[in-house]
């Protein structure tokens, strides 16, 4: 797992603290312990490959101006045998370094050996991380909001496993609560009407074609056999003949979209085995509770929530959170996951603290749940707001989006934005095949590349050997884009930021475009030189493919 930034990096602080020690001991600076002290890659890169505000950090300590120090730094420090050409001072002491040429060749070199395992890292340590995201009410099908919640969900995983954790993704499954009562009450009402019963369907009811679908079907396998049954009896057949239907489509609608579960947790084991109940019976045993108008209530504003919530309502049935809170007791503590990452609609703001305030109560340690909190969604035909599929006149969920545009368009388009900011999704957009649609623009780079190599093994000069780099603008700019990789996916992992992903991505084709343009690779002046862009340009289409596999989209060959 080669890091070359890092590496880099690292080599300069130790030339760094080098220089320093042998200024101490000619007695040019005086011995005293230094302050921290930065090294950061300049945005103007024309300034360095890497700059040090080291100067500046120690002025103090060693009573100097920074100028001097850099000064005398500058002159001490030794390149031979370092990934370094030369250093420039800049302004009152910056010391701004250059990378040698070695440095971009064993870039390329350590693209091209580790091919699909580029990029990644070891921060993870194999610790244990469960991703669950969409988690969509299983009394229908999903909505847009669930398809962003399954391209983030999945793309937070990926780089997770890409930065050395040990992950598995879940589904929450909401089979109990008020949800399946209302789901019972609209399939009981479409059965009896089916019936021939002159029933209404209450207004805050589902109303969607699908539970009139699950009540025919119904009907059709068992006619009016419980049309005068108990209500409960026919309630209890509807529910377990539709519930599992829509799981199952949940699955396989999800799957079509790649997305692949480990686990899917069904929140009636919860009730079943009494650990509901046992959530409220230890909060009261603990002293976290209390009755109010009939309702246990917990002590929440004791544990930094905004104010005090209810368990158990007055008719004795538990509020939702109750089994949420037994849940992530079974995530954190009974299966002992390192970290429990939960993707939910911004509209839960107000739910997480709560949540992690009946955890503090039961001494779970919430610094291992964190929760990302994704806006909504606006889908857009036309320039105008959109809310049905042409092909199907339905609202837009999942399934008909993928029945609009192409999956990776929806994949890729889906982590443009950090989970915290609004989406427009411009479904026009991403079904046009030119540069402006960002997932073709991507793919174009990689087809474009599979292309040139086409070409040059036709014409008999393709190489897999590799030579030192040319050091065009052009070439250095995309090998420090290619370096940049493994410091980019350990950040988006830290802050499940796959939009991170995306963005690089289309940096990476823009530059790689731009070097073509600039660098003939057929034409070069050299052979030397045309076999080191020949490993240039495989080394670019390698870090695409490694890039989009983590949002799982594909890399065509050709277009």
């Amino acid at each position: 797992m080669t890091n070359m930034m890092e590496t880099a990096q690292t080599e300069l602080r130790e030339m760094l603290l080098n220089a320093l020690g042998r200024l101490t001991a000619e007695g040019k600076i005086p011995a005293e312990p230094l302050p921290a002290f930065k090294i950061e890659v300049p945005a103007d890169k024309s300034r360095g490959d890497l700059a040090t505000n080291i100067a500046m950090a120690s002025a103090k300590a060693l009573h100097m101006a920074p100028r001097a120090i850099a000064e005398l730094l500058a002159g001490e420090l030794h390149f031979g045998g370092t990934y370094f050409a030369r250093a420039e001072i800049a302004g009152p002491g910056f010391l701004n370094f250059f990378l040698d040429r070695r440095w971009f060749a064993d870039t390329v070199t350590a693209v091209l050996q580790e091919q699909d395992d580029y990029g990644r890292t070891d921060g993870g340590r194999g610790r244990r991380a469960l991703v669950e995201f969409v988690s969509a009410n299983p009394t229908g099908p999903m909505h847009v909001g669930n398809a962003r919640g399954a391209a983030l969900g999945d793309g937070i995983a990926s780089l997770l496993e890409w930065t050395g954790w040990t992950v598995e993704r879940e589904f929450y499954v909401n089979d109990a609560g008020n949800q399946i009562e209302k789901f019972a009450t609209s399939l009981e009402v479409r059965y009896l009407q089916r019936c021939g019963e002159a029933v209404e369907m209450p207004e805050d009811a589902y109303q969607g074609a699908d539970i009139t679908a699950h009540a025919e079907q119904f009907y059709s396998e068992y006619g009016d056999r419980y049309r005068d049954a108990d209500s409960q009896a026919r309630r209890d057949a509807l529910v377990a003949y539709a519930l599992p239907k829509n799981i199952e489509g949940l699955e396989r609608d999800l799957r079509s979209y790649r997305v692949e579960y480990d686990n899917w947790f069904r929140e009636s084991t919860l009730h079943a085995d009494g650990r509901v109940k046992g959530i409220v019976d230890e909060l009261t045993k603990r002293g976290y509770t209390y009755e109010q108008d009939g309702a246990v209530w917990f002590k929440a504003e004791q544990f930094g929530a905004d104010k005090d919530f209810v368990l158990v309502r007055a008719n004795g049935i538990p509020t939702y959170i109750v089994p949420d809170i037994a849940y992530h007791c079974d995530k954190l503590v009974t299966r002992g996951f390192d970290k429990a990452i939960n993707v939910l609609g911004a509209d839960h703001h107000g739910y997480v603290p709560r949540l992690k305030a009946a955890l503090k109560a039961l001494d779970v340690d919430t610094n291992k749940l964190d929760v990302v909190l994704m806006q909504m969604v606006i889908l857009l035909r036309g320039g105008e707001v959109a809310k049905l599929s042409k092909r199907s006149g339905k609202a837009i969920g999942l399934v008909t989006l993928l029945e609009d545009i192409p999956l990776d368009a929806a994949r890729f388009f889906f982590n443009m934005r950090e989970a915290n900011s609004h989406f427009e999704f411009d479904l026009d957009l991403a079904v046009e095949q030119s540069s402006k649609n960002p997932v073709y623009y991507v793919q174009y780079a990689h087809a474009r590349i599979c292309s040139i190599l086409r070409s040059l093994k036709q014409e008999g000069l393709y190489t897999e050997e590799t030579a030192a780099p040319g050091d065009t603008p052009q070439e250095t700019e995309l090998i420090r884009h290619l370096a940049d990789l493994p410091a980019m996916l350990a950040a988006a992992a830290r802050q499940y930021d796959p939009s991170r992903v995306t963005k690089y991505a289309m940096e990476l084709a823009t530059l790689f475009h731009r070097f073509y343009d600039a660098c003939s690779v057929k034409n070069a002046e050299t052979p030397e030189l045309r076999a080191a862009r020949t490993a240039l340009c495989r080394a670019v289409r390698q870090v695409l493919r490694n890039a989009m596999a983590i949002l799982k989209i594909d890399c065509p060959e050709s277009m």
